[in-house]
């Protein structure tokens, strides 16, 4: 019994040869940057450490990832004992540890602290 092919086609203005090459542009501005060095949790922290009273969605925009994303980095740095929250009403104050050490081996021997006077400078720490 032959057997019916069940794959979508796909419009040939999206099908590019094998032969064609990729076209590169060519621009004296910068691209967007598409990774950074320090990780979205870095960022929260960041963030937190300048204004420890600002909102998740405030913290949000600036990092420039969902709300609940920052709602989940929060919680983990939380449970790792970076962060506690405290309750100011209807908002919520955020304390930083900064003397919590950085969890990967290769950066054990740094804390957190150490991170964000390098970002943030040592006066916005208050150390």
């Amino acid at each position: 019994m032959p057997v019916k092919s069940v794959a979508k086609s796909v419009p040939k203005s999206k099908v590019r040869a094998k032969t064609e090459p990729l076209k590169k542009t060519a621009s004296a501005e910068p691209t967007e940057a598409t990774w950074t060095f320090l990780s979205n949790h870095t960022h929260v922290l960041v963030c937190l450490a300048a204004n420890a009273e600002q909102t998740l969605r405030d913290v949000s925009l600036q990092v420039g990832i969902t709300e609940r994303a920052v709602q989940r980095i929060v919680a983990d740095l939380e449970t790792a004992g970076v962060l506690t929250r405290e309750r100011d009403g209807r908002r919520n104050r955020y304390a930083l540890d900064l003397d919590v050490h950085l969890r990967h081996a290769l950066e054990r021997h740094c804390r957190i602290g150490d991170i964000l006077r390098l970002v943030i400078g040592k006066q916005t720490l208050g150390t």
